[in-house]
């Protein structure tokens, strides 16, 4: 009996030996990405995403980013429309800029697509990824949907009665704000909304190099801060402010109080005067000054 279990002993411990050891797990990094990782991210994987990605979903998501950039805009008029009064006007830009950031937050962490972040597609094309038509394509329908979701919030302010806060002194701001966008030269526009998207593009590169949600929150304030307080131009944001101006134009009352004549804010001058420079020159900062510019430093072949 004794050598019987000895004999089963014997067979139980090679069976266990056969068995192969569970491997560690591999390890969790929480370090940021290099500059040349994002680059490779953006030039690669996320540029195949985004042109691969159905197009309802693509629709679906544009306008939420549309909605949110709206958000930071309503918000910022909210926090600053009587406060250049008070704390002067260059600490009131700052107020406004850092509240603005919310916006871009809500894109990047919580997911959504923004047509001036889209414009680092160009990395893809580059590196022949994707093709100039699938970005371009990508492009259009994101802009569309993101222009759907600005005038959603810009109706809701209109039909919320929130420009009725402060005796009216939202509503009266927002108008103000839409007539000197659209009163801008087509060269001031330009020039500005090259800067805008230039540090809109940095922000978006640089929450790519976070692993952490409070790294992107860090990575994405800054920018955006800087870019609204400067004065600089966004198309997106421009969808929500300018329309939000013509809703509110329409109430005598408020046209009076701002000084602007009931109709002199036209969807047609938002177009030709504002929304076109803006737009051109957003593409031309993200995509040329960071897109381009990082992946010339990067990703082209060497000779």
């Amino acid at each position: 009996m004794a050598e019987k279990t000895q004999t089963d002993n014997e067979a139980l411990l090679k069976s266990d030996a056969k068995v192969p050891a569970t491997p560690a797990p591999a390890p969790v990094t929480v370090d940021d990405k290099a500059p040349a990782a994002i680059a490779q991210g953006f030039a690669g994987a996320v540029s195949v995403a985004k042109t691969t990605m159905p197009i309802s979903a693509v629709a679906v998501l544009g306008i939420m980013a549309g909605a949110y950039i709206g958000f930071g805009g309503l918000l910022s008029t909210t926090v600053s429309f009587d406060a250049a009064a008070k704390i002067g006007t260059g600490l009131a830009s700052l107020v406004k800029g850092a509240v603005f950031s919310v916006g871009l937050m809500l894109v990047v962490i919580a997911g959504a697509e923004l047509f001036t972040g889209n414009n680092l597609m160009v990395t893809g094309v580059l590196t022949k990824k994707i093709s100039v038509g699938s970005m371009l394509h990508r492009w259009i329908v994101v802009f569309v949907a993101n222009f759907a979701g600005s005038l959603l919030l810009a109706a809701l302010l209109y039909y919320s009665g929130l420009w009725k806060t402060g005796d009216n002194g939202l509503g009266v701001a927002a108008i103000k704000v839409a007539a000197a966008k659209v009163a801008l030269p087509f060269g001031e526009a330009l020039w500005r909304a090259i800067g805008c998207n230039w540090l809109v593009c940095l922000a978006v590169w640089m929450a790519a190099s976070a692993r952490q949600n409070v790294g992107k929150i860090f990575a994405i304030f800054f920018p955006i801060m800087a870019f609204v307080t400067m004065g600089f131009e966004h198309c997106v944001a421009n969808m929500y402010f300018i329309p939000a101006g013509i809703f509110l134009s329409g109430v005598p009352a408020l046209a009076e109080a701002a000084g602007v004549a009931p109709g002199a804010i036209t969807w047609g001058g938002f177009l030709a005067n504002n929304l076109l420079p803006v737009t051109i020159g957003n593409i031309i900062g993200g995509m040329v000054f960071v897109g381009m510019g990082y992946w010339f430093a990067y990703l082209r072949p060497a000779k």
